[in-house]
């Protein structure tokens, strides 16, 4: 290669080398995957995946589509990680929680955590055969990038249609959540998406403020939101392009992802609950009820979390959130 790094090169080796500097604390830890959930080797995944989810609709090869999944099935087993051991050192802490279904949470949490281990060895990320970040990289650098200008156009592009898609499966009428993992939390990680690219971008994209703002726009515009480290972007300085978004529309975009997130929460804990209720104690009767019983009075229902998903859902539809995003010039 020559001195010129292409924009869209830049922002993968940049994600890229944190993930090298994760790795390189782990490989000589006792667990390499302890190391990389510990230091949030998440993030920086989430940030390559977001890439390749762009990348993907952009060059007309298969490259960016294996890379993401390569990206993605690592993200999960971290994932996977967390999800046990977040519900373990919450449940750690609460009383009406008895302590064999905090147990059984800390075993799912070794058991996945040992799984990942060996995956990092397998899948050459760590070991003496680690090859998998430089076969990423020469990958990544035999891409036929465009130049700063056309990157725009094209991330503008894609990021435009992302937002027709999403607010063609959500905006209708007859909107209806039965499921907390296929309605609220999928909902969730596609609004999500909206603002992980911003991050993953580097400067790419910046909140302008439109001196007008709708008075319907007030409720989304807490200071928890406003000045959330989340909605700051990345400095752009030195970029040629820049992707304008209307900053209260993205406010607005924030609290909602934030909102889903407590609610997705607040149902997946039930449904970790009845999980280890049904492994404990080898039973599938009543683990719903148990579920509610154990959590305590304050724990709204999956139903409750449906309906209440479902209305903040279509009101953030009706008042055209998405289509406003993009900041008209």
């Amino acid at each position: 290669m020559n001195d010129y790094t292409p924009i869209g090169l830049s922002r993968f080796l940049f994600f890229l080398e944190k993930i090298k500097t994760i790795l390189e604390k782990a490989e000589s830890a006792q667990s390499a995957a302890f190391v990389a959930y510990t230091e949030d080797m998440r993030t920086p995944l989430f940030m390559l995946e977001a890439l390749t989810r762009l990348y993907k609709k952009i060059h007309p090869h298969q490259k960016f589509k294996k890379l993401n999944k390569l990206f993605k099935d690592l993200e999960d087993r971290l994932g996977a990680i967390d999800y046990y051991d977040s519900f373990a050192k919450e449940f750690a802490k609460e009383k009406r929680i008895p302590p064999a279904i905090t147990s059984y949470l800390e075993k799912k949490t070794k058991e996945k955590t040992e799984e990942l281990n060996d995956d990092l060895k397998k899948k050459k990320w760590i070991g003496k055969n680690k090859k998998r970040l430089s076969k990423i990289t020469k990958q990544l650098e035999n891409i036929n990038w465009l130049n700063e200008k056309e990157d725009t156009l094209a991330i503008l592009n894609v990021y435009t249609k992302n937002i027709d898609k999403i607010i063609k499966r959500y905006k209708k009428p007859n909107l209806q959540f039965l499921d907390i993992e296929n309605d609220v939390h999928e909902l969730r990680r596609q609004l999500r998406w909206l603002s992980i690219y911003p991050q993953a971008l580097r400067g790419l994209m910046q909140l302008r403020s439109d001196p007008q703002v709708p008075d319907f726009l007030n409720k989304y515009l807490t200071p928890e939101i406003v000045n959330s480290l989340f909605n700051i972007m990345p400095d752009g300085t030195g970029l040629e392009e820049h992707i304008l978004l209307n900053d209260h529309y993205y406010y607005a975009l924030s609290w909602m992802i934030a909102e889903l997130g407590k609610l997705k929460d607040g149902g997946l804990k039930i449904v970790i609950i009845e999980e280890s209720i049904a492994n404990i104690y080898k039973t599938c009767e009543k683990t719903e009820e148990l579920a509610y019983a154990i959590s305590g009075d304050a724990q709204m229902k999956i139903p409750q979390i449906l309906t209440y998903s479902e209305q903040i859902t279509k009101k953030f539809f009706d008042e055209n959130i998405l289509q406003n995003l993009i900041y008209k010039k």
